[in-house]
């Protein structure tokens, strides 16, 4: 029911953090697993990485707010391993300022980053998964397509955006056999979270005391997920947003 033996997934910003989690788990489970993402140098480390764990792996450079490079990635995946069955939708940044101090480059990096990119990739393995007559898309939201931040204006409304642009696909693709779900990381322990600890300093107690877990999550907290997400046990989940945050979304 979790086994992906011969399946081929797409992770775009695989190469570190919650990608790079994902990817291992799908790697775990039998999938040949791309690591998209710009520096070739870390995507060629983590391809490594996989490598070492007994995956097959490929790291492919490439900018996903360019519609010519998401091509271009799908046709080098399928070129190398003749299909396409899996993607995650990773790639992402934050520029932490509030809306007033935001500035409109800014405003679009993020947009265009976390998701414009989902769209563009999206868009781009349809016609393979439709053609094989299945597919599983797996689009990474955030805690902040739920709650709001004073200091995340276009972070949040990216990640809102990923949730509604998940229903759509899933209601449009179900016809397809294609199914599109979330996952929404609470706080995972990544370069981004760190930076984000050291412009809030009481952001890391703060977490602390409304996770029931008790603890920040590790990028290995969200290998289960993408293994679900990506596998036969999820035929008849889709347009879900699936938090993985040890128990902070639900409380008060």
């Amino acid at each position: 029911m979790f086994d992906l033996s011969g399946k081929i997934a797409v992770v775009t910003g695989g190469n570190g953090g919650i990608g790079l989690g994902m990817a291992r788990g799908l790697a775990a489970a039998g999938a040949s697993v791309v690591v998209a993402a710009r520096n070739a140098a870390k995507s060629e480390a983590a391809m490594r990485d996989l490598e070492s764990r007994g995956a097959s792996a490929l790291a492919v450079s490439v900018d996903v707010t360019q519609a010519a490079e998401v091509a271009r990635m799908v046709e080098e995946t399928v070129a190398t391993f003749g299909r396409l069955d899996i993607l995650v939708n990773n790639a992402g940044t934050n520029i932490r300022h509030p809306l007033h101090e935001l500035d409109e480059a800014d405003w679009h990096t993020v947009i265009d980053t976390n998701l414009s990119s989902a769209f563009l990739c999206c868009k781009a393995v349809y016609p393979v998964m439709k053609r094989q007559g299945a597919g599983k898309i797996i689009n990474i939201g955030s805690m902040m397509s739920i709650f709001g931040a004073s200091y995340a204006p276009a972070y949040a409304a990216s990640k809102g955006g990923i949730v509604q642009l998940t229903k759509s696909i899933a209601s449009s693709w179900a016809r397809d056999n294609i199914q599109a779900n979330a996952v929404l990381p609470g706080w995972i322990d990544t370069d981004l979270t760190r930076r984000a600890r050291e412009i809030i300093p009481s952001l890391h107690d703060n977490v602390l005391r409304r996770t029931p877990a008790g603890r920040w999550g590790t990028i290995d907290d969200m290998s289960g997920i993408a293994v679900f997400l990506a596998s036969p046990a999820s035929d008849f989940v889709t347009g879900t947003a699936i938090p993985v945050d040890g128990g902070y979304a639900m409380q008060g």
